[in-house]
């Protein structure tokens, strides 16, 4: 990797600005606009005074304003209100289904079922977990990052599966697994699931009840992961669908709140900001599925027209992937050096990989596509959302060439 300052370069030869001085933000998947209205409702409720436990009038009146959230945020989750455990976020959400589920697990069976491509939240607690004993039985992903059902359901079905986790969506490249098949698959083999929903929240239609099915007590899909700053709530919310009959371990103890699950004071406004920014995002998921296909085909389409090697990661098949995720290997342009080049020009956007303690990695789902590491070490996610336009796209079309042609000769020459 050649040192920054060989690649840095000015406004005028990377591209100029927005005129209004600001950035084209292709990073949604990291995070997404708070919505206006969602923020008025945020601090609306922010005034009102009272702890949703305590008996008096002002704690009555935070506690209806806090179940009336859950009931929304269960009507827009196909589940009932009391499986609706509101959590901090998606990684709380993840933490608490993964290490809660394998810590009530049935004696005997210490396995993780675990797909090679899962975010961060989900191998890293895993990784925690193998320090009290619990193995893992990996599952590996197809060339385009789905899960395969056939390997997932023989994995389950090795004899120690204790619990098996999956993302409905991948975060990085954005293919969409078939999360039917491996509810019922988890179902069949008597094996409690997690889905992780973070991604596809707000994008694709999602039910609990419907992946849940005619499942067995405790088997199949037991907890899915959901989190607001996805979808345009505030950062800090987030919830854990857990089902009725799962046998779950909680995190914390104290008040015994949310089945005891998630014990602690609950965040009333934030329950309620989440709850109006996910009717709203599931209002609106059909047309702006089609809308940000549209711009995402396009932005592709004129990626590659510029820089022919450029490749399309991830499933090829618009109806199989998150309707605003491009995911690009270009292939002799190391990621941090067109991410600082297209910063440069005004536009955010990702390598979609791990960036732990500062230090930039290669992406391990671009390596579980059986890609090298070099390859994966020359990415970039851009992801579309709810305020992206014409103009955005038009950005990156604009500087793309040029940035590459920088990053590649840099790294040329630093060899």
């Amino acid at each position: 990797m050649p040192p920054r300052a060989a690649i840095r370069a000015t406004e005028s030869q990377s591209g100029p600005r927005c005129e209004s001085g600001g950035v084209h933000y292709l990073d949604h998947a990291a995070t997404t606009d708070l919505r206006d209205e969602v923020a008025d409702e945020w601090l609306r409720v922010s005034r009102t005074t009272g702890n949703a436990s305590s008996t008096h009038a002002a704690g009555q009146q935070a506690r209806r304003i806090l179940e009336e959230s859950r009931e929304r945020l269960a009507a827009v989750l196909g589940c009932d209100p009391i499986e609706v455990v509101l959590t901090s976020g998606g990684t709380e959400s993840v933490n608490l289904a993964v290490q809660g589920l394998w810590r009530a697990r049935p004696e005997g069976r210490a396995a993780i079922v675990l797909p090679d491509g899962e975010h961060h939240a989900t191998l890293d607690t895993v990784a925690a977990l193998a320090a009290e004993g619990a193995t893992v039985i990996a599952v590996s992903l197809d060339a385009v990052g789905r899960i395969p059902v056939d390997a997932f359901a023989a994995a389950l079905a090795a004899g120690d599966a204790a619990v098996a986790t999956a993302l409905v969506a991948n975060n990085e490249v954005g293919t969409v697994s078939d999360a039917v098949a491996l509810a019922t698959a988890g179902a069949g083999a008597g094996v409690p699931l997690h889905l992780d929903a973070i991604a596809a929240f707000g994008h694709l239609p999602l039910s609990f009840a419907a992946l849940r099915g005619d499942a067995p007590a405790g088997a199949g899909l037991v907890a899915l992961s959901v989190a607001g700053h996805k979808i345009g709530a505030p950062t800090g919310t987030g919830a854990l669908v857990v089902a009725r009959t799962a046998r779950l371990a909680p995190l914390q103890h104290g008040g015994g709140q949310q089945r005891g699950l998630r014990s602690g004071t609950q965040d009333v406004a934030g329950a309620a900001a989440f709850a109006l920014a996910a009717e709203l995002a599931v209002a609106e998921q059909s047309a702006e599925s089609v809308r940000l296909g549209a711009l995402r085909d396009r932005l592709v389409a004129g990626i590659r027209a510029q820089v022919p090697s450029a490749e399309l990661l991830g499933d090829p098949d618009p109806t199989r992937r998150l309707p605003g995720n491009a995911h690009l290997l270009f292939p002799g342009a190391p990621s941090e050096s067109l991410l600082f080049l297209l910063d440069q020009a005004g536009i955010s956007a990702s390598a979609g990989s791990a960036c732990q303690a500062g230090i930039a990695e290669p992406s391990h789902v671009v390596q579980a596509l059986g890609r090298s590491e070099s390859e994966a070490r020359s990415v970039i996610r851009f992801t579309l959302g709810r305020t992206s336009t014409e103009a955005d796209v038009d950005a990156v079309l604009a500087v793309i060439g040029k940035a590459h042609a920088r990053a590649s000769g840099a790294a040329r020459g630093g060899r």
